[in-house]
């Protein structure tokens, strides 16, 4: 199948650019060369992924908290309570990266403040993300959360106390991290928190108010901070790339077209340009009214929304894993309102592609490429930050010589490469993740990071796996400089995780201790992911 596929390589006709050949994507080929100078490199973390400390020093209770202690909502009934203990060992984590009138928790606060401090004395630039997924359980309870217009005017008045307080330190604020999970899996599929099955409706009214309140927060920073501090305000989207089965079928063309733009598009679209993708409308409107619903199940936009959305991105964030092959497939209306059946369409997977982990994580690197350069020819080719790639492992493999991991990192980012060389405006990169963490509804059943955490012991010891030393040496030379450096990075990567893979076994302590003295040492790491929305209840605690 997969020799066949590689002939299917023309997507997205309508959107296509003249300085990308859509039909000669070069799938098998390695480009060696750098990234231009002063481009950025980090690896990023989570606050409720990695933090634990969930009812310490005054925080209060998001929906994370509530949803993972429900039984049989997370893999094995894992929580993040404890996690990686990242608020006691911040510090530690720090060092590690560098790889390269209302009540307010004042100690939240001192909590940040000594991690942003920390990151700039170790020069290490901070992007903080304001919100990723773990809302105050009060406003979901009183509010319901997202699905409430209210949650703008909250999130807004959060957000501006973020940047009173650390404004004159970070200039890069993201303001949601991947809306489409929020979205999707909050309030139609149920799988993450708050678990709502409101299919149909629940992600679309969700969706629409994050836009507004992204859009309000840019604006408020753009009137009050912008001329003070100096920063930038964008959000960060997470889409897998939409390939067509056959290229000969119109129609598989048009799904995969509808498959990003109901991914993508869905967000980037009205922030952009101003108002939802035309796919989106009619489709979602045309179902609706087979349904016999008076108006569509897509919210609507004013004239004067769609004029204050319309452009409110300083940068895009973009979060890219993996990739599908798309078709089209009918889903007639009486099967029942549903994001996915309003697609109209089917995603399948190459047997032949690699799954190291996740089960919905197969290494396609050269989707990575073609999804950079639809955004660069869909929304004039906007500053883009590279806030999540990244591979997984399954929670048994304790084998520190990730070779998996090496190889996914070095296809991927090369694809960037060959992606700036096209002309997409790409101006960093963060590998995700620094540690293994609390991976949502997998628990810790999956492992992301550069770092092996020891969750069963309780100092959760950090240890480098392979991939760091892999991945230090492409920042160090900025890219790949030739063939015979790039191959030894491998080789030279495996010698030290040999030798770490037997400190772990004989003494987790010990051995964690002997490998930050040997192996972390400072980098030219400059974009680090903070990807913390932990005290959005601190101001509210006192208004609710």
């Amino acid at each position: 199948m997969l020799q066949r596929c590689i002939l299917l390589a023309l997507v997205l006709c309508v959107s296509a650019s003249a300085d990308f050949d859509w039909t000669k994507n070069e799938r098998s080929s390695f480009y060696y060369g750098t990234f231009p100078t002063g481009f950025s490199w980090g690896a990023g973390t989570s606050a409720y992924q990695t933090e634990g400390a969930w009812n310490i020093d005054g925080k209060g209770i998001s929906i994370w908290d509530v949803f993972a202690h429900k039984k049989g909502k997370i893999f094995s009934n894992d929580t993040g309570d404890s996690s990686c203990e990242g608020y006691y060992k911040f510090k530690m984590d720090i060092v590690i990266n560098a790889l390269s009138g209302e009540h307010i928790n004042e100690k939240g606060i001192k909590y940040y403040d000594e991690l942003i401090n920390m990151l700039l004395e170790n020069k290490i630039t901070p992007v903080v993300t304001l919100y990723h997924w773990d809302l105050p359980q009060v406003l979901q309870e009183k509010y319901g959360g997202w699905q409430n217009v209210s949650m703008v005017n909250y999130f807004n008045d959060f957000a501006n106390l973020c940047f009173e307080r650390f404004g004159n330190r970070v200039k890069y604020w993201i303001t949601f991290n991947n809306p489409w999970s929020i979205a999707v899996e909050g309030f139609e599929t149920g799988e993450h928190a708050p678990g709502l099955k409101l299919k149909g409706t629940g992600a679309y009214k969700a969706a629409h108010h994050i836009i507004k309140a992204h859009a309000k927060v840019w604006h408020t920073y753009d009137v009050q901070w912008r001329s003070k501090q100096k920063g930038l305000v964008g959000i960060s989207l997470t889409a897998d790339w939409g390939e067509p089965v056959d290229i000969t079928n119109q129609r598989d063309i048009e799904a995969a077209e509808r498959y990003i733009q109901f991914y993508l598009g869905w967000f980037a679209t009205p922030i952009f340009n101003g108002d939802y993708p035309q796919v989106m409308k009619d489709y979602i409107g045309r179902k609706s009214g087979q349904q016999g619903l008076g108006a569509s199940r897509l919210p609507v936009f004013s004239s004067q929304e769609k004029s204050y959305i319309k452009g409110t991105c300083d940068f895009l964030g973009l979060g890219h894993f993996t990739t599908r092959y798309v078709t089209q497939k009918n889903y007639p209306s009486g099967l029942g309102d549903s994001y996915f059946t309003d697609r109209d369409l089917a995603e399948l997977v190459d047997p032949q592609w690699p799954d190291p982990g996740s089960e919905w994580l197969y290494s396609v690197p050269w989707g990575f490429r073609r999804l950079l350069n639809f955004v660069k020819t869909q929304y004039g080719n906007p500053m883009i930050y590279v806030t999540e790639n990244g591979v997984s492992e399954k929670m048994l493999c304790t084998d520190l010589c990730d070779n998996w991991r090496m190889q996914y990192f070095k296809d991927y980012i090369n694809e960037m490469l060959k992606a700036i060389k096209d002309g997409v405006n790409v101006k960093g990169y963060t590998a995700w993740s620094l540690l293994d963490n609390f991976e949502w509804d997998e628990g810790f059943s999956e492992r992301f990071g550069l770092y092996y955490v020891d969750f069963r012991n309780k100092n959760k010891p950090r240890y480098p796996k392979a991939s760091v030393q892999f991945y230090k040496r492409i920042i160090s030379s900025n890219g790949f400089p030739n063939q015979r450096e790039v191959e030894s990075w491998k080789r030279k990567s495996v010698e030290t995780c040999s030798s770490s893979n037997q400190l772990l076994a004989a003494d987790p302590l010990i051995g964690h201790m002997e490998m930050v003295t040997e192996i972390v040492v400072p980098t030219v790491c400059t974009l680090c992911i903070l990807l913390s929305a932990v005290f959005l209840m601190f101001l509210l605690r006192g208004r609710l």
